[in-house]
């Protein structure tokens, strides 16, 4: 029981501060490269946004405001894929499409019926007539320099997607988690490259862009694993920005459901990932994705060896060992009974919940991946 404590507890910690802790480091010793010198005004690619929208009528005029508001000097479309709406989304964007503003750069395309994302991104990359795609979600508006940015970091041949900062709004739990993963994630980036995207705001050539099957969960983890394994480096570009609020758990638990059952699909349909020798970032893939989905199973381990022994210490145990057994125990008791109070015991309170959450949806993402109950729809 001691060591099944001690292995569970020493991968916990690897997994929420070792690794942060040595992707930092490791972002501060790597060599930097000079930063590429840009497209020459005269030969800025064109873009195209892809924008996917379900049900996003309440959502659309402020996002195609922010897209409209570019300070890109090159030319855009707008392409909105509208992924069999029951509201008035597409009446929405029609109207926006003919408004005087608009300069006739917005195109809408209809879905036969509710598709999903993967299916309206491979419609919009055959309709689009830009070199590079920016990939958005209707919700989170950009700030207005978002493209630009985004288009300076494309211009170094290495980069295979660059991709924004996703800023939550609201004192959530999940909001706190956000900051603390985008650390991570700038992070990354800075060493030799993230292991995944922000999906409402990324960019990547349309020339690199491969047909996405019809079924998969996370096409913003898929794209840029995909990339990834050819070479190619994900740049997080901290000056683009997109805006939301910050789930409460309860929403939150749902997103991260299909998040998570997305990761196990990902692994299962490109075990290369799992690979150290044919994966270029296998260690960020390792301690990022494949130990989040472990940890679950490792507070279990964890909880169960730590709470047994406490109540039935072995013969020549030891005091040492039963006094630190104990405390751990008791320290789980506590973290999780904050979980229990959630925002009602305080802002710590709050974190543990977000943190228990996430970790109860790993299991929930495992059983709908299992029985293929998770849908790929949004």
């Amino acid at each position: 029981m001691t060591i099944c404590a001690l292995a569970a507890a020493l991968l916990l910690a690897n997994t929420y501060v070792g690794y942060p802790v040595a992707i930092g480091l490791l972002a501060r010793l790597r060599s930097r490269r000079p930063a590429p010198p840009g497209f020459p005004e005269d030969e800025l690619p064109a873009v195209t946004v892809c924008l996917p929208v379900y049900n996003g009528a309440g959502y659309l005029p402020a996002k195609i405001a922010s897209l409209l508001a570019q300070d890109y000097q090159g030319r855009f479309e707008i392409l909105v894929y509208c992924d069999g709406c029951t509201d008035d989304s597409e009446a929405v964007a029609r109207a926006l499409a003919a408004a005087p503003e608009a300069g006739g750069r917005i195109r809408v395309l209809l879905a036969p019926g509710r598709l999903g994302k993967p299916t309206g991104l491979n419609t919009m990359s055959a309709e689009a007539t830009g070199e590079l795609l920016l990939l958005n979600d209707v919700r989170q508006p950009l700030s207005p320099n978002a493209m630009r940015a985004l288009v300076e970091a494309m211009s170094d041949p290495q980069v295979g997607c660059a991709t924004g900062n996703l800023i939550l709004e609201g004192g959530a739990g999940s909001g706190v988690y956000w900051r603390y993963e985008n650390w991570i994630r700038r992070q990354e980036s800075a060493f030799r490259g993230m292991v995944g995207i922000t999906g409402p705001i990324a960019m990547m050539r349309r020339a690199e862009f491969e047909t996405l099957p019809s079924d998969v969960i996370l096409d913003d983890v898929w794209i840029p694993t995909r990339l990834g394994l050819d070479g190619k480096r994900v740049a997080f570009v901290a000056e683009a920005e997109a805006r939301d609020a910050a789930f409460d758990d309860d929403r939150e638990f749902g997103r991260k459901v299909r998040t998570l059952a997305g990761n196990y699909q990902l692994f299962a349909r490109m075990p290369r990932l799992l690979l150290p020798f044919a994966n270029p970032s296998w260690f960020e893939t390792f301690s990022h994705k494949l130990l989040r989905l472990a940890c679950p199973w490792l507070l279990a381990a964890l909880a169960v060896s730590t709470i047994w022994y406490a109540l039935f210490p072995p013969d020549g145990g030891g005091a040492a060992a039963l006094a630190f057994m104990r405390v751990l125990a008791a320290g789980q008791v506590l973290f999780h009974l904050g979980a229990l109070a959630g925002a009602r015991g305080g802002r710590l309170a709050s974190v543990a919940r977000t943190f228990v959450v996430l970790n109860a949806a790993a299991v929930v993402g495992l059983w709908r991946y299992v029985r293929g109950a998770q849908r790929v729809t949004w």
